[in-house]
């Protein structure tokens, strides 16, 4: 048994499907946009990259651009979208995100493209089944080695969801 947090990495783009993806991707442009102004103001640079190679404090653009996103963060009442268990179900609390610009212009809208890495609370790894994570929420280890019953639940392996740490206990 290990102690493990998840990452998962959710990529938004004008591809992106789902409301919650289309308003996070509108909104984040928009903030890019204007943000952008600030280190462009001679309109030098097209491209994100271009303001990072170029302009110092340019990196900034991260954290001032998630400032869109962080209402529709907190809609998801802490727990990751698109992570669901055997049942179907949403089911993977989350406590903190990090936001990356991974592309933009300031001219193209469709090159906005965004991620926004989720990390789990702690669990529980008991085993895997297949390509599934067996585990329960919290750290249950001293449960477990006590002989108890304690709620489980799994979790399919899927693109861009990883292991984030792990803790092994002696």
């Amino acid at each position: 048994m290990r102690i493990i947090h998840l990452s998962y990495r959710k990529i938004i783009d004008s591809s992106s499907q789902k409301l919650w993806d289309k308003y996070v991707f509108e909104d984040t442009y928009m903030e890019f946009y204007m943000q952008a102004q600030y280190y462009n103001q001679e309109n030098k640079y097209a491209t994100f990259q271009e303001l990072l190679d170029n302009v110092p404090n340019a990196d900034r653009l991260h954290q001032q651009t998630s400032m869109a996103a962080i209402g529709y963060i907190r809609q998801l009442n802490n727990i990751v979208p698109d992570i669901v268990n055997q049942s179907g179900k949403l089911c993977l609390p989350f406590t903190q995100f990090k936001f990356d610009i991974i592309h933009s212009h300031v001219s193209d809208k469709q090159a906005h493209k965004v991620a926004i890495t989720f990390y789990s609370e702690p669990l529980t790894w008991i085993d895997t089944v297949g390509n599934t994570l067996l585990i329960a929420y919290g750290d249950r280890q001293s449960t477990l080695q006590n002989g108890e019953t304690v709620d489980t639940d799994m979790i399919t392996l899927q693109p861009y969801l990883s292991i984030a740490s792990c803790q092994y206990q002696v």
